[in-house]
């Protein structure tokens, strides 16, 4: 360890399952690739099938850099349940969508999708409709896209549009675990990602490095603006999605609000992070270094109960925890997942602002409330975008014929 700095514990990102590199390398079938504008596809042929027939296109979620289709092939087909497998056993091609950059503008990355469902319909022989959506972030690529495409009337020959725990009305990452990566004295990649344009688009609230703030980041706004003069939504296809987290109000019981969450010692000595409370003033995180000395203490103000609300998990202390340990820090840790995208927001029934929409029993809301024609909220809490049974069996039912 330098005397003059700590060390860079920022060589990690936040990453679901899908886009967690797994620990031996992905084996993936045969495919073609598809160059695309700001992106890439790879293209796995139903069974019995040469070409394109029924096409399902997928998008790749939210982190830094180029996308790893192998590892989203892994994701979907090395879970609980074989995702691929069981759509192109059904007939269906499955096109697994790619980004050059993830963490670039949302509205950058739709270009992508907008080439891939073009390219689709051309080479598709017969009329069979697409299927088109994505994992997280890639839901709400896709959904902008078919809305734009509708808005420029271009025929996007989509029969339905899925989400697959994308975040409609936000996100969220501890603020003070956003507030560290810009503690970290050196340039990481840690603070590029949550400073990166598709994180300030999805956040529900985003911590600004160079004001200190937290806050709706002026990207989110103009993003949603963006949508809305699309119309929000795409109108012609069927639109569906599931959720990670439960509908029945039932979120993370283990996460107290107000109790420490993650505390640091050896490097970063007395860093501790706090579960997310309502009030004002509350604090979220001390932060400590001793190289070069500061400190700093995050505050959130009129904030829900965020972090063990209802909805898809990430490892966020699990994630940072490790990292410290790995650069010869001791941690307590005294719980590793906290909510990322609450099942409100997954099924767009209800913003995430206030603590009674967060832990609503979606079960008994009108469904017309939400944007989507059909939901279904797991029936426990999963971890962000985990590929189950429960989900994809009932996504399968519905795509059309």
């Amino acid at each position: 360890m330098s005397a003059t700095t700590e060390p860079n514990v920022g060589t990690f990102t936040l990453a679901g399952p899908l886009t967690s590199a797994p620990g031996a390398p992905a084996e993936v079938p045969e495919h073609r690739e598809w160059p695309l504008p700001n992106g890439f596809a790879w293209v796995f042929p139903g069974e019995g099938s040469d070409g394109l027939r029924r096409p399902v296109i997928m998008a790749d979620g939210f982190n830094l850099g180029r996308s790893r289709l192998d590892v989203l092939y892994h994701g979907l087909e090395g879970g609980a349940f074989p995702f691929v497998s069981e759509l192109r056993r059904r007939g269906r091609d499955v096109i697994l969508l790619g980004f050059e950059e993830r963490s670039a503008s949302i509205l950058d990355n739709a270009r992508a999708a907008e080439a891939a469902i073009t390219r689709a319909i051309a080479e598709r022989t017969g009329y069979a409709p697409l299927a088109v959506g994505g994992f997280s972030m890639g839901g709400i690529v896709t959904r902008y896209a078919l809305a734009r495409m509708e808005m420029q009337r271009i025929d996007h020959q989509t029969g339905l549009y899925f989400s697959y725990d994308s975040p409609h009305c936000g996100a969220s990452i501890p603020v003070g675990v956003q507030a560290f990566s810009h503690f970290i004295p050196v340039a990481n990649d840690f603070a590029r990602q949550m400073d990166s344009p598709a994180a300030r688009q999805m956040l529900w609230r985003h911590y600004d490095k160079e004001t200190g703030k937290t806050g709706t980041a002026p990207e989110r706004l103009q993003f949603l603006d963006a949508l809305d003069r699309v119309g929000s939504w795409p109108r012609i296809p069927r639109t569906i999605g599931v959720a990670n987290g439960r509908g029945d109000g039932t979120g993370l019981p283990e996460v107290v609000p107000g109790e420490v969450a993650l505390r640091i010692d050896g490097i970063y000595p007395g860093t501790a992070f706090y579960a997310q409370a309502q009030g004002d003033d509350v604090t979220a995180a001390y932060l400590n270094r001793r190289f070069p000395q500061a400190e700093k203490t995050v505050t959130t103000d009129g904030f829900p109960e965020l972090d063990g609300a209802p909805g898809g998990t990430l490892h966020t202390y699990r994630i940072l925890a490790d990292a410290m340990t790995g650069l010869g820090g001791t941690v307590d840790l005294r719980y590793g997942e906290v909510c990322f995208v609450p099942s409100v927001s997954a099924v767009a029934v209800r913003d995430i602002a206030r603590q009674d929409d967060l832990y609503a029993n979606i079960a008994g809301l009108d469904p017309e409330q939400s944007g989507l024609d059909d939901f279904l909220c797991s029936s426990t809490t999963t971890a962000h975008t985990a590929v189950t049974e429960e989900l994809c069996a009932w996504l399968l039912d519905r795509l059309p014929d």
